[in-house]
C-alpha cells in the first residue's frame, strides 16, 4: 500500500507542476519541466512532518520508486530501436552531425572524469568542519552529468555496501541542485545569445510550447500505433509486459554475474540498470529473429521511457530528507556552486570551438546535459531553435556512443568509495588521465577549433524589453 500511496502522490505532484507551468509566466518563460516544478513542491511538502503524517507518504519508498523507474527506463531504452537519421549518411550535414555528436560526447566524458576530483577536493576542504567525508564529493558526476536516477542508484549501491551512510540522499540533492542550475543559468544564457544574434535559426517560441500543453488544433503527433487487438491484449499492456519480462530476466542474469567471486565484476553486476540495458538489447534481438518486432512500436516504447523518467525525477526530489542532509547543506551547496562554475567554464570554452554553425545551440545542449539530463539540454536548445532546424538536438541523442570512454572509471570509483581502493592517488589519477584522453580525442577528431561565436559580440537587439519588430520583419532575429 505504501508503494501505491507514494506513486500516487508523485503523480499528483506531476499534475501540480503541469498546472503551475501553464499558469505562471515565469515558469513558462524559463521552460521549467513539470517534473522539476512538481518535484520542488513535493520536496517542500515531504519535509513538513504534518504532511507526511496526514498522507502516509514514505520518503524511503519514493527513493525505491526512483531506483525502480530508473531501471525500467533503461530497459525501455534498450527495447527501442535507434532511429535512422535522415540525411546523416551524405553531404556536409552528415559530417557536421558526426563532428557535433563526437565533440559533445567526448566533452561530456571529460567532465564526467574531472568533476569527481573537483568534488572530492571541495568536500575535503569545506566538509571537514561539518564532519562530511570527502568521498561524498566524488558522487557529484552521477548527479550532474547523469541525473537523479543514477544518483539514487549509485548512492544506494554504496549504502548497501556499508559505505557513505546517506549517500543516496546526498547524491539526489546534488541532482536537484543540478536541475535548478540547468534552467536558472541556461535560460538567461540562451536569452543573451538571442540578443547577440548567436543563434543560427532564431524564432519565437509558440505559446503552447511555453505553457507546456497543446491546444486541440496542435495535437497532431501520435504517441504510437495500435499493433494488437484490444479485445485480446491492449497494446500498452503488451509493451509493458515486454518491459516486465526483461526486468525478470535481468534479475536472474544479475544473480549469475554476482556468483563470480571478483569484486570488480560484482560491482558491475550490482548496476541493475546496466544489466537491464544489456538484457533489453538481447530481448530486442530475439524479437527480431522471431519476427515479433513487427508488433512492437518504438514510438509507444519511447513514451514509456518518458513516463518513467518524469516519475523518477519527481520521486527523486520527494526522497530528499532535510533531516539527513541538513547538517551538510552548506558544504553541499558550496561544492555544487564550484562544480557548476567549473562545468560552465568548460561548456562555454569548448562549446564555442566544436566547429559548425550551431555551436551556440550545442553549448546550451551541453550545459543542460552536464547539469541535468539530455531532455534538459534539448529544452534549452528549443529556446533558440524552437523548430529544431539545426542538428544540435539530434546530436544530443547521437552523442551517447562517444560518452562511453568517460564512463570506464565508474567501477574503479565505486571500488574506491567502498574502501576497496584508494581514491588518491590511484583512482583520481585514472579519472584525470581519462579526462585528458577525452580532450586529446576531441583534438584528434577535429572538434577543437577556433571559436565560432563569442558572448562578447555586440547586442543585436538593443534591449531585452524591446519587441524588435524590425528584426522579426527582416528574419534576422526574433526575441525570446
Amino acid at each position: 500500500m505504501s508503494a501505491l500511496i507514494a506513486f500516487s502522490w508523485i503523480g499528483i505532484m506531476l499534475l501540480v507542476g503541469m498546472i503551475l507551468r501553464a499558469k505562471i509566466p515565469f515558469l513558462a518563460n524559463i521552460l521549467m519541466p513539470a517534473s522539476v516544478i512538481g518535484g520542488v513542491i513535493g520536496f517542500i511538502l515531504m519535509n513538513i512532518p504534518a504532511f507526511v503524517t496526514a498522507t502516509g507518504v514514505d520518503a524511503g519508498m519514493c527513493n525505491t520508486i526512483v531506483g525502480f523507474f530508473f531501471t525500467l527506463s533503461f530497459i525501455s531504452i534498450g527495447l527501442t530501436a535507434t532511429p535512422k537519421e535522415e540525411g546523416r549518411s551524405s553531404g556536409e550535414t552528415g559530417k557536421q552531425m558526426l563532428k557535433g555528436s563526437l565533440g559533445m560526447g567526448l566533452l561530456w566524458g571529460a567532465l564526467y572524469c574531472f568533476t569527481p576530483i573537483v568534488g572530492f577536493l571541495c568536500i575535503a576542504l569545506l566538509g571537514a568542519p561539518f564532519g562530511m567525508d570527502a568521498g561524498y564529493g566524488a558522487l557529484i558526476q552521477f548527479a550532474f552529468c547523469q541525473g537523479p536516477g543514477q544518483a539514487a542508484t549509485f548512492g544506494s549501491m554504496l549504502e548497501g555496501a556499508g559505505a557513505l551512510p546517506g549517500a543516496s540522499q546526498v547524491a539526489i540533492t546534488y541532482a536537484v541542485i543540478g536541475f535548478l542550475f540547468a534552467f536558472l543559468v541556461g535560460v538567461p544564457l540562451a536569452k543573451i545569445g538571442l540578443k547577440k544574434g548567436l543563434a543560427a535559426h532564431p524564432e519565437k517560441l509558440s505559446n503552447s510550447v511555453m505553457k507546456g500543453i497543446y491546444p486541440p488544433a496542435e495535437q497532431t503527433e501520435n504517441c504510437g500505433k495500435i499493433t494488437t487487438y484490444n479485445g485480446n491484449i491492449d497494446v500498452l499492456a503488451f509493451h509493458m509486459a515486454l518491459v516486465g519480462l526483461t526486468f525478470v530476466l535481468t534479475i536472474y542474469v544479475q544473480k549469475l554475474i554476482m556468483m563470480i567471486p571478483v569484486s570488480m565484476v560484482q560491482t558491475i553486476g550490482g548496476m541493475t540498470f546496466f544489466v537491464g540495458l544489456f538484457v533489453a538489447y538481447i530481448v530486442k534481438w530475439v524479437l527480431v529473429k522471431l519476427n515479433v518486432k513487427q508488433y512492437h512500436d518504438d514510438i509507444l516504447q519511447a513514451r514509456i521511457t518518458g513516463c518513467t523518467t518524469d516519475f523518477l525525477i519527481v520521486g527523486a526530489f520527494m526522497a530528499v530528507q532535510m533531516s539527513v542532509i541538513g547538517k551538510w547543506l552548506i558544504p553541499i551547496i558550496a561544492m555544487c556552486v564550484i562544480v557548476g562554475i567549473f562545468t560552465l567554464a568548460f561548456a562555454l570554452f569548448f562549446g564555442a570551438r566544436l566547429g559548425g554553425n550551431c555551436d551556440f545551440e550545442r553549448t546550451l545542449g551541453l550545459w543542460g546535459c552536464l547539469t541535468g539530463t539530455c531532455p534538459s539540454g534539448v529544452a534549452l536548445i528549443r529556446i533558440v531553435d524552437p523548430n529544431l532546424r539545426t542538428t544540435a538536438a539530434t546530436e544530443m541523442g547521437a552523442m551517447n556512443a562517444a560518452m562511453i570512454p568517460g564512463t570506464l572509471m565508474i567501477p574503479f570509483l565505486l571500488e574506491a568509495l567502498m574502501g576497496h581502493m584508494s581514491f588518491f592517488p590511484s583512482v583520481a589519477l585514472l579519472c584525470l588521465g581519462l579526462g585528458i584522453a577525452n580532450i586529446v580525442l576531441m583534438k584528434i577528431v577535429g572538434t577543437i577549433n577556433k571559436p565560432t561565436y563569442s558572448l562578447k559580440a555586440p547586442v543585436v537587439c538593443p534591449s531585452a524589453t524591446d519587441d524588435c519588430e524590425q528584426f522579426e520583419e527582416s528574419h534576422t532575429h526574433s526575441p525570446f
